[in-house]
């Protein structure tokens, strides 16, 4: 049984949401296995179709899901407003990826120019839906990565039925938004199956377990994420399991982009504070030169922000503990401290501050997540000392630097990220990550538990297909798909 906290008091509001019982899973998962082939045989424009209606659905009921996820989340409704914008703008992305086709990446050989060996038979390879996908939402975007986010998305135009584990920061959010869904489908003749989402702790480990299930995709914190790892890949028959577990971002300043510590500091403030830190590309660690004079900028304006507010009782819990772990490592200092709140989930602004030689010495301190407002400077004296810091950086989702081009430097820092980050920013910031085609959101492991794949843009639909070969069919027995 869960109930939604108003994370500005921690009071509860709202009906009581009863946790999922055993009759009801397996009603969804039966549903979801029922409808799974015809979802995936329906022509792409089918699908399009029902995404398109699902985008509609949640453009048409923007202000009400905005205020309610506010009243759950504290994000605000114009940010989450523009969130369901974002969930709407890529179900229509993948749509238009599902009516195409083209990302079945249908390959003939034998039959045109590509040559086979002589004497073998032409063959024909296509990409089918995997079957029913877990999806597991994430606490701080109740839309974008949550119910009708992206795993959602591309499960969908993938031809695969989706299960949504609902998350219990925001329950009444995430079930307006499966009744949109499910009406959505409806409306256009897909009665059930095609979504379903279910409630409780003990219901999102059975997902993971259950045999129909045949992917999951996964939002959240490092050790839950790892949990559900560990049990998709020791069932009988393991599955893929697609986890974005968070990550410790780092943020490289060279000397030549660094003329104004005052403006740099404010813009690494706003990055680092913006949601109140509950962003997976939060600009978790800063490498700036030691006599940069920006630690001394980046104190001078910490004192003066407002409090964040948290997401609930749960993640302010957690950013205290590993807040306390961070300033109780020796050699760690605390450079400065914005004022507390008044109450509720919020935990001050705050950066502390080391070198690289603690670093080395403590290199826990490059996998500690502060989800929130607190950030880490770590200050280097020499190039040799930057070297050997980047060398120990663990994966990460994105990694940033700044410099200028012509710096003798920055190019080093650009390879020694490329080799830890799913991204790469040149004099940006890592927080934003824009719906595309081109996009990355993943990352070598703690930040993903696959980093061949994204859960963001069009690629991320192919997480939920796998490739068949067919050899010497003939036209008539191919797949509608793969048929000329």
């Amino acid at each position: 049984m869960v109930r939604s906290v108003n994370p500005v008091d921690g009071s509860p509001f709202g009906p009581e949401i009863p946790d999922t019982d055993p009759a009801a899973f397996d009603a969804a998962l039966d549903a979801a296995v029922a409808v799974a082939r015809s979802w995936g045989e329906a022509s792409p424009g089918a699908r399009a179709v029902v995404l398109r209606a699902m985008a509609d659905a949640l453009d048409g009921h923007a202000d009400e899901l905005a205020v309610l996820a506010d009243q759950e989340t504290g994000l605000g409704a114009d940010r989450l407003r523009g969130e369901v914008g974002r969930a709407s703008f890529q179900l229509r992305l993948l749509a238009d990826l599902a009516a195409d086709g083209a990302y079945r990446t249908t390959d003939v050989q034998g039959l045109d120019e590509r040559p086979l060996p002589a004497g073998h038979p032409p063959l024909r390879r296509t990409l089918v839906p995997l079957g029913p996908v877990a999806v597991y939402g994430a606490s701080n975007f109740p839309f974008a990565f949550s119910v009708p986010g992206g795993d959602t998305a591309s499960a969908l135009a993938a031809g695969c039925p989706v299960v949504v584990k609902a998350h219990p920061a925001h329950p009444q959010t995430s079930q307006a938004v499966a009744d949109l869904l499910v009406g959505a489908a409806a409306a256009h003749g897909w009665p059930g199956g095609v979504v379903a989402l279910v409630h409780g702790f003990e219901a999102g480990r059975r997902l993971v377990t259950d045999p129909r299930v045949r992917a999951a995709a996964f939002t959240g914190s490092g050790p839950g994420g790892r949990a559900l790892f560990d049990l998709a890949v020791a069932r009988v028959d393991p599955i893929p399991f697609y986890g974005e577990l968070g990550s410790v971002n780092p943020v490289v300043a060279l000397a030549s982009a660094l003329g104004d510590p005052d403006r740099f500091a404010a813009d690494y403030l706003a990055s680092l504070t913006l949601g109140s830190g509950q962003f997976c590309t939060n600009p978790g660690v800063l490498v700036v030169p030691a006599a940069s004079g920006l630690p001394e900028a980046i104190a001078a304006r910490v004192v003066g922000l407002a409090p964040g507010r948290l997401l609930s009782a749960g993640v302010a819990d957690l950013l205290n503990r590993s807040t306390g772990q961070l300033l109780a490592t020796p050699g760690v200092t605390a450079l400065a401290q914005g004022p507390a709140g008044d109450g509720g989930f919020t935990h001050p602004v705050a950066v502390a501050a080391t070198d690289v030689a603690t670093v080395l010495g403590a290199p826990q301190l490059l996998h500690l997540e502060c989800f929130g407002p607190v950030g880490l400077v770590v200050t280097y004296d020499t190039d040799a000392q930057l070297a050997a810091l980047l060398d120990a950086l663990p994966g990460c989702l994105v990694g940033a630097v700044f410099a200028t081009q012509d710096d003798p430097g920055a190019a080093a820092v650009v390879a020694a990220l490329a080799r830890v980050a799913g991204r790469v920013v040149w004099n940006g910031w890592p927080t934003g990550v824009a719906v595309a085609v081109a996009q990355h959101h993943g990352g070598p492991w703690p930040a993903t538990t696959n980093p061949l794949h994204t859960s963001v843009g069009a690629s991320a639909v192919h997480r939920f297909l796998r490739p068949v070969t067919f050899q010497s069919l003939p036209d008539a027995l191919l797949p509608p798909v793969v048929g000329s």
